[in-house]
């Protein structure tokens, strides 16, 4: 039994960009940002915003990533994440790029 679409969570996809003068693999990203989250939002907070870090759509030359969250956490996920400031003890510094309401949009800005 399929819900209705009224009671769907609602999902946004945010794409990040890692700066830094060092590349970092998929692994490494996943670990910062599911610590910053832990760290920001606490584990009600990241319960109720569902974050979902989309390993398929990581883009290592660009060093940019795509998570779906929940629309109405959105500016949490945000501040959380650009508070990340190393990764492995080197400095880094996360842009968020754009918020999208479609995967396709997402997509379309993580592969430019």
């Amino acid at each position: 039994m399929r819900l209705l679409p009224s009671l769907r969570q609602k999902k946004r996809y945010l794409v990040f960009e890692v700066d830094s003068s060092q590349e970092f693999s998929l692994k490494e990203i996943k670990d910062a940002v599911q610590q910053a989250l832990d760290l920001f939002l606490g584990q009600l907070g990241r319960a109720k915003s569902s974050p979902l870090f989309l390993s398929e759509k990581f883009n290592l030359q660009k060093q940019r990533f795509l998570m779906k969250v929940n629309h109405k956490y959105v500016d949490e996920i945000k501040s959380a994440l650009i508070l990340i400031k190393t990764i492995k003890n080197k400095p880094v510094l996360l842009k968020s790029i754009i918020t999208a309401g479609t995967i396709k949009k997402a997509n379309e800005v993580l592969k430019k």
